[in-house]
């Protein structure tokens, strides 16, 4: 089995949807790629892409067809200017034509060369789509993608979007064999971890990567706590996070950065309940950032993208165990688990329902606060069992499409139970422990398998049908 680095798992991102906005993107930037091993891009005449299953279903929602367009133009979400997706997207479409890889002008035609359907899914995966290029010889070039959650890709040959097949120095697939090689190495968790990034990148590479993720999320709940308004997409949804650090903080408080805001938030009062409404102010702020095509970090999912920066603010703003060594190893750990869950069962929502997003999500920060707290590595798996095993089951039927309602308060939820997870396992014996992190992980993918489709990100069941909401 491949290994997987910690930081294909909690990675930069962009808004609303890894599996359908990022995995289309990277599909269409894998494409031209395609494309230009055995043609010249300006041998292209017309490129056609068509998606299938839930990434057409929900594709309005989740900015899929956006994605597409973006991706065939050469855009980067690492680097795009969010503020200026809308007017290129728009550009576009009033021209019917992009720019191919940004360096050719071909004919574009919403709903002719970009088509959701709805009516077919693909075999594969339901997040199927299928890119077809037309050349000005008469040729054609057509691959199929699958968006498999958490951004990455694949085709039908292949278990993942990258070439290289990586092994580990102590390759952990299950939970297990974390435990065997920490106990043989006598080695925490996150020592374990550090010794198997060593195959993509020095220690010191490795720190300075979560540090600049550690960056990111500060910037992500800033920009989410100082923005006021109404989401887009039409369910007018306003924005709570920026009320909320307002109340939190209190009248009397103003800052002009983020540093400062970041000190007073730390200096703030620290009763149960205000770090409680802290932790859903800080996974709200992201994901009202990630609803808006804001740049957040996915960690798996964008759907989850809260729970992990929730956690790990709290963490460095509300408990002794801070500095720049405890984000680190938090993050390494949160990521090692994610692996655990893609290896063995799926972090996409079309898969899996929401279990397979904030789920995931949640074991992930309460395995990383644990680790932090001085946790043994048999209590931080089973932090991260603790945390799956009281969300399994949990559907994704997002209203309209949209990662909205329900799927913002249920970072918040995520987060709680994540922190509640690791308090316990921080005070259990895990020899104790009559579920292992591996048999959760298990039932958690027979209980995907045996989901019905209507509750798998696909709007048309649960919540998604339950509310009525107007066309728009």
């Amino acid at each position: 089995m491949e290994s997987i680095s910690v930081f294909e798992i909690i990675k930069v991102g962009i808004g609303p949807s890894s599996s359908h906005t990022m995995g289309p993107w990277n599909a269409a930037e894998l494409f031209i790629n395609l494309i230009r091993k055995d043609h010249k891009i300006t041998d292209v005449k017309e490129v056609f892409v068509e998606f299938f299953g839930s990434l057409a279903k929900t594709g309005i929602g989740h900015g899929t067809d956006i994605a597409g367009m973006l991706g065939l133009s050469g855009e980067d979400f690492k680097t795009i200017d969010t503020t200026k997706i809308n007017e290129k997207i728009a550009a576009i479409k009033a021209a019917n034509s992009l720019k191919l890889a940004a360096e050719v002008d071909i004919p574009f035609v919403y709903g002719h060369h970009l088509i959701l359907n709805t009516l077919k899914s693909l075999d594969f995966h339901p997040n199927g789509m299928i890119f077809k290029a037309v050349f000005k010889d008469g040729t054609e070039l057509e691959q199929d993608y699958y968006s498999i959650g958490g951004g990455f890709v694949a085709t039908k040959e292949e278990t993942s979007a990258d070439e290289a097949c990586t092994r580990t120095l102590y390759p952990c697939h299950l939970g297990k064999d974390v435990q065997f090689y920490c106990d043989k190495l006598g080695v925490s968790f996150s020592d374990l971890v550090y010794l198997n990034e060593e195959s993509w990148r020095t220690r010191q590479e490795t720190d300075a990567t979560a540090l600049s993720i550690w960056e990111n999320i500060k910037d992500c709940i800033y920009k989410g706590v100082t923005q006021e308004g109404i989401l887009p997409g039409g369910l007018r949804v306003h924005r709570r996070a920026a009320k909320l650090n307002r109340t939190l903080l209190g009248p009397d408080k103003h800052y002009t950065s983020r540093d400062q805001w970041y000190q007073m938030v730390v200096e703030a009062e620290a009763s149960f309940v205000n770090i409680n409404k802290w932790v859903s102010c800080f996974a709200l702020a992201v994901n009202e950032e990630n609803a808006s095509f804001g740049r957040i970090i996915t960690a798996p999912t964008n759907g989850a993208s809260g729970i992990i920066p929730a956690v790990l603010m709290y963490s460095q703003a509300f408990t002794k165990f801070t500095g720049d060594d405890k984000i680190i190893r938090f993050l390494l750990v949160a990521g090692e688990i994610g692996t655990l869950f893609k290896k063995n069962a799926t972090i996409s929502a079309a898969m899996g329902g929401c279990q397979a997003e904030t789920g995931v999500s949640s074991a992930m920060a309460a395995a990383g606060l644990t680790e932090i707290m001085g946790g043994s590595p048999g209590q931080v798996l089973m932090a991260a069992e603790i945390a799956m095993e009281h969300h399994l089951g949990l559907t994704c039927d997002p209203v309209a499409g949209l990662v909205q309602i329900p799927c913002i308060e249920r970072n918040s939820m995520g987060a709680i139970k994540a922190i509640t997870a690791a308090n316990i396992a921080i005070e259990s014996d895990p020899t104790n422990a009559r579920v292992t992190l591996d048999e959760v992980i298990q039932t958690m993918w027979e209980t995907a398998q045996s989901m019905n489709n209507r509750f798998k990100e696909t709007s048309e069941g649960g919540l998604a049908i339950a509310v009525n909401i107007a066309e728009c």
